[in-house]
């Protein structure tokens, strides 16, 4: 039988690379006899710009305790990912590890059979019910993907505005409006960061962001979908009218301003505070010149439980037409891990880790952000599982309403009562 030399094993190694490559597919490989096989996994994800996090950071990690196994992240640009991923899986060419989108889109690739469960890789027992929710089936009894990081919301401050004016971040609501009227009086400074026009903050960083106060989080958002709560019902109007109440603390032409330029207002110091999902913080802590500060959504009153909107982001699927399931499932196991929650979430400031364990976070925003878990009730966005599968689409008309209300070209009951008649028009619970 031949032998190969090191060089000559890794002229195969190579070789078979370079194959998988032109192939587009996710392909075992093994050396000659004696020598160790080899296993290259290739990751799918829309995520282009952390490409250098995981080839410098990750990978190398996880290749530390792992090193018969090579890792290959494969991105694809965002606004492609969906329809290239679903050709890709339908014609057996998709790499072995998929980077899984919340609720539905993922849930439709693990009804096709494209996703394999996860519930057996070490390490799921790490992951809450509400961590693995954006990717587990309606019944709850199977996960197909692992969970890697959410978005919190909650409010980003100028800290250099507040210590000028000499404020202190709010608690209570009325503490909020106080906080807001002496930013106004001052008037130099727009209080709220937030534009109307392209509609989806004012529902995303205004009505999901203050709401779970009002709905008591997961207790709501439940009752919601069993059709044991609507959206007439007080908690929501009082949202809405909440929200209404930001108008006069906006800046003049917040009707015309869209997300860029909000986040352009609070970067260049002309805005005091910004409501916010915590993957602002990178952005801001970038382009800024001044000290960020954060402080979650106001409760009626001192000593009033809180919620916070703690949306899962992103997660790991495995291919289940894999022919390294394995291997695969190896570094899954991996991804459920501190070493690599921690890793992620200190290069990815504001996605924060969705595992039970201890991970230090050392970016003092986002750190703030994840510190929130422990004082208050996480829940998610109550447009997100199962009630915005039909038309009209519930999380497009919470954004359209949410805005109108901002506005003030709509009151909060006519919204509240346009959302569930949209609602009534296609929803029932499952038996």
């Amino acid at each position: 039988m031949l032998s190969l030399g090191v060089r000559g094993r890794r002229v195969v190694v190579a070789a078979t690379l370079a194959f998988a490559t032109l192939t587009g597919g996710a392909i075992a490989q093994t050396t000659t006899e004696g020598s160790v096989a080899q296993t290259t996994l290739t990751i799918e994800s829309w995520r282009r710009d952390d490409a250098d996090l995981w080839s410098n950071k990750l990978i190398p990690a996880f290749k530390a305790s792992h090193p018969d196994i090579d890792v290959v992240f494969n991105p694809t640009v965002p606004t492609e990912y969906n329809p290239t991923l679903n050709t890709r899986l339908d014609e057996q060419k998709a790499g072995d590890l998929i980077t899984c989108r919340p609720f539905d889109w993922s849930l439709d690739l693990y009804s096709k059979g494209h996703l394999a469960p996860v519930n057996d890789v070490p390490g799921m027992e790490n992951f809450s019910e509400l961590a693995k929710i954006a990717w587990t089936t309606d019944d709850g009894k199977t996960t197909f993907c692992v969970p890697m990081a959410s978005v919190i919301h909650g409010f980003l401050y100028n800290k250099k505005i507040f210590a000028e004016l000499g404020l202190t971040p709010p608690k209570t609501r009325d503490e909020f409006y106080a906080v807001l009227d002496k930013i106004k009086e001052n008037g130099i400074y727009a209080g709220l960061a937030l534009g109307t026009a392209d509609q989806w903050e004012s529902a995303t960083m205004g009505f999901q962001n203050i709401g779970p106060n009002f709905w008591k989080g997961e207790e709501g958002r439940k009752a919601l979908i069993a059709r044991k709560a609507k959206f007439t019902d007080q908690p929501y109007v009082d949202t809405w009218t909440e929200l209404a109440k930001w108008a006069p603390y906006l800046a003049e032409d917040f009707q015309a301003r869209k997300y860029p330029d909000s986040q352009s207002l609070f970067t260049l110091g002309q805005a005091a505070i910004y409501p916010a999902g915590s993957w602002e913080i990178a952005t801001f802590e970038t382009q800024g010149e001044f000290e960020l500060g954060a402080f979650p959504p106001p409760v009626a009153k001192a000593g009033d439980p809180c919620f916070i909107s703690d949306q899962p982001n992103i997660a790991l699927g495995l291919n289940a037409k894999s022919p390294n399931i394995e291997a695969a499932k190896t570094f899954l196991s991996w991804v459920t891990s501190p070493e690599f929650a921690t890793i992620y979430a200190n290069a990815l400031p504001g996605y924060v880790p969705l595992s039970s364990a201890p991970v230090e976070i050392s970016d003092p925003a986002a750190k703030e952000f994840a510190s929130w878990r422990q004082s208050c009730t996480p829940t998610i966005r109550n447009s997100s599982q199962i009630l915005s599968r039909a038309t009209p689409n519930l999380e497009n008309e919470l954004w359209s309403v949410s805005a109108q209300v901002i506005n003030g070209s709509m009151k909060p009951e006519d919204a509240a009562n346009q959302i569930q008649a949209g609602l009534d028009s296609w929803y029932r619970p499952a038996e």
